[in-house]
């Protein structure tokens, strides 16, 4: 149990070893490869003006002074999952808790929590950008709301389907700004290019009662319109949405409706033959 009351602790980035920061630039190159013309244009922006290079893990304290100057945001360090009442707490204040930690060199493509990696180089970058600065501030504000009325199982769909796996449509095409694909060497190719998944036009009461994988990649993703289209979604009241959807039946994450705006509708084939293999085994 941390001994600060808001789980925060220092980012001790003196100790880092060098075996830690070659963990970083493995990781940092590969997905700096795989990222042009995949990554949106905002990613892409707020990278090359936040001090994130490949040699040596980010220092916290100078990726928030950047961020303030520009968003208001700072990044403070974590030992991990942090309870969703303190999280959601520093997102209302615009503090990003990251975890300081960095995975393993045998953990490059998996880890079950979201380390510094992940965190900095997937979700700081978007921070830079001032209508995600907004909206992840309210996303906060919205899930200590959520969590006093029984309904945050609704409003992480929300988080998931947008800060972590979600696409854009920009002119060139459909791109990447969730964090979750972005750092992922896999998950950003599969997520644009692979015909399996779905990828659907972005529904606010839709995206609440659809389920999502934890444990692969995604079945469906959703696509946005642009960046804009989720601050609007910053300044909704969902308190009705949430009496709207009470009781009605949930999707599981590879159903399309009739309703859907399909970008894009996807075979199901690798997650068909994940299933097939997973009974063969048994």
């Amino acid at each position: 149990m941390p001994t600060r009351a808001d789980w925060t602790i220092d980012q001790g980035w003196e100790k880092y070893t060098p075996a830690e920061h070659a963990v970083w630039k493995t990781l940092f190159e590969r997905q700096s490869r795989l990222l042009p013309g995949r990554a949106c244009d905002e990613f892409v922006d707020g990278m090359n003006k936040l001090p994130i290079g490949p040699d040596q893990i980010p220092d916290f304290r100078r990726l928030s002074e950047v961020l303030m100057q520009k968003t208001g945001w700072q990044v403070v360090a974590v030992p991990g999952l942090v309870p969703d009442e303190v999280f959601f707490d520093h997102l209302a204040n615009r503090r990003f808790p990251s975890g300081q930690f960095i995975r393993k060199p045998h953990e490059l493509d998996y880890l079950e929590e979201p380390d510094v990696f992940h965190d900095v180089f997937g979700h700081v970058p978007m921070l830079m950008n001032p209508v995600i600065a907004d909206y992840i501030q309210a996303y906060g504000r919205g899930g200590l709301r959520a969590q006093k009325l029984g309904v945050l199982d609704k409003l992480a769909r929300v988080y998931w389907y947008t800060v972590e796996f979600g696409l854009v449509q920009q002119k060139d095409g459909v791109r990447i700004y969730g964090a979750g694909i972005a750092s992922s060497r896999t998950e950003s190719v599969f997520a644009l290019e692979d015909d399996s998944p779905n990828r659907i036009g972005f529904d606010l009461e839709r995206v609440m009662r659809t389920r999502y994988r934890i444990d692969d990649f995604q079945e469906s993703y959703f696509v946005i319109d642009g960046l804009q289209q989720l601050l609007e979604l910053a300044h909704i009241d969902f308190a009705p949405l949430y009496e709207r959807i009470a009781g009605q039946p949930e999707y599981e994450p590879g159903t399309v409706l009739p309703t859907d705006r399909v970008v894009s509708r996807g075979t199901g084939r690798y997650h068909l033959e994940a299933r097939n293999s997973a009974k063969a085994s048994t």
